[in-house]
């Protein structure tokens, strides 16, 4: 079977980092971190960084690889993604693109059953990384 390459950016500020609301017809409604597909020639990081701005309106610097999620039944489509911690470096949020809304969030305030996707087991590896800097994947 056919995968899908996607990205996901963990957006950074003050304690806080940005969630979506989807718009799509996949999974509307629910939470996620900005990201999506790559097109063209575009690689992982420029991919990462467009799909960050799409969907909040904040352009990023990207700081850290969080970790590659490939686990067959993370997504729907089966998805492999690359996940960035980035940062805000110009723009104020606002939902654009295939989200209805953005917003930042405290992680520890994150209802965690909402969220889209493997985006849980992503969160709370990121608040690991937090205190201990490491790279995750799937398994570990």
């Amino acid at each position: 079977m056919f995968r899908i390459t996607v990205v996901d950016a963990i957006i950074e500020k003050e304690g806080k980092i940005v969630l979506v609301k989807r718009g799509g017809e996949l999974l509307k409604g629910m939470l996620a971190i900005p990201g999506g597909r790559l097109e063209g020639k575009e690689t992982v990081e420029t991919a990462a960084m467009r799909e960050a701005e799409e969907e909040t309106s904040l352009k990023v610097r990207l700081k850290e690889i969080l970790g590659v999620y490939s686990d067959y039944d993370r997504h729907i489509r089966h998805a492999i993604a690359t996940v960035f911690i980035a940062e805000p470096i110009e723009g104020k949020i606002k939902a654009g693109s295939d989200a209805d809304e953005a917003f930042w969030i405290k992680p520890d305030e994150i209802e965690f059953n909402k969220l889209a996707f493997d985006h849980a087991k992503i969160i709370k590896d990121y608040i690991k990384w937090k205190k201990k800097k490491g790279t995750y994947w799937s398994t570990k």
